[in-house]
């Protein structure tokens, strides 16, 4: 089975979070995600908090089959700058890069002298940024006269082979689905794996992309799946966890949101992973890790390492 792995949080130093992502990529794990733009110089005092696109970058040239994202958020980047910096990783590995983009939202940006904006203007910059992007990969000159997006015959070289790098942009709500029909090569549904919610998200889609004249199919679909291999399937504890490292989901109670958790011994959270790829109609499920120490987190990487899957999830 494809399967990707976050580790997110800031949890490992520079030296622990390589070795981690060498080791997925040698038992067999297709991505690796680890932490985007979005600062968490609030949360972790005095621990590491590498920057995100770094990362990704040094990722990229010490591994040799993996691929790597790490969340792009709109309103950290010029436009012209993002699809420069995108298409040089594409240059430096091609294939590999997981361009994954968003709007985000935290507080914390504002300490970097960051726009503080509405939801409703951060959804149009990236709507105007995505659309900028795309000609530039193609080898246009591109002048851009939008709200938030200002170029005057910007250029990227070298483009990416056939003008295209693929877009995965994290959404759940309607305006940003629309987004992803716009723009769109793979979505990340940013929920948790409770069927009702992903099927309302699924139809606001498939109805953004029948306004446009395009396949809903035709858009890949990941999702960052909380687990934890652990025999005594301690679910109360999982539950405090999953809260912890997921606040923006608290609008949900837990006894909706209980069920979403994959928690207990490897081979149940494998048949559990394997249900959820195959229900939801995953092209990429990944396996969040986010938090765990290095031993606990290597433990799982073993135990559900795609290796030890008997049924595929969709391709």
């Amino acid at each position: 089975m494809r399967l990707g792995v976050a580790f997110a949080w800031h949890r490992h130093p520079w030296e622990e979070l390589l070795a981690l992502v060498r080791e997925a990529e040698a038992l067999g794990y297709d991505a690796a995600f680890v932490d985007g733009d979005v600062s968490m110089l609030d949360k972790r005092r005095e621990a590491d908090v590498l920057d995100g696109w770094t990362v990704t970058a040094a990722l990229l040239a010490l591994t040799e089959r993996i691929s790597i994202g790490s969340i792009r958020v709109v309103h950290h980047w010029n436009a012209a700058r993002l699809a420069q910096a995108a298409a040089t990783a594409e240059r430096l590995a091609p294939g590999r890069l997981l361009f994954l983009v968003s709007i985000g939202d935290r507080a914390s940006d504002a300490r970097f002298g960051l726009p503080q904006l509405p939801p409703a203007e951060r959804i149009r910059w990236l709507d105007e940024a995505l659309g900028a992007a795309r000609r530039l990969w193609r080898g246009e000159s591109v002048s851009v006269d939008g709200r938030h997006v200002q170029l005057r015959g910007a250029r990227v070289r070298p483009t990416p082979p056939n003008g295209r790098i693929p877009v995965w942009i994290a959404a759940q709500r309607p305006r940003m689905l629309e987004v992803v029909a716009e723009h769109a090569d793979g979505w990340e549904i940013n929920l948790p794996p409770l069927p009702g919610l992903v099927q309302r998200a699924e139809a606001q889609l498939e109805a953004a992309c029948r306004e446009r004249g395009r396949d809903p199919h035709e858009i890949a679909r990941s999702m960052w799946i909380f687990a934890r291999v652990d025999e005594s399937a301690d679910a109360a504890r999982a539950l405090v966890e999953y809260r912890r490292l997921n606040p923006w989901f608290g609008r949900i109670p837990d006894e909706q949101i209980a069920p979403a958790l994959v928690v207990g011994s490897a081979e149940r959270c494998r048949e559990r992973l394997a249900e959820i790829a195959g229900s939801l109609r995953l092209e990429l499920p990944v396996i969040d890790l986010s938090g765990l120490e290095a031993a606990a987190t290597r433990r799982c990487l073993e135990a559900l390492a795609p290796t030890n899957y008997s049924v595929d999830a969709p391709t």
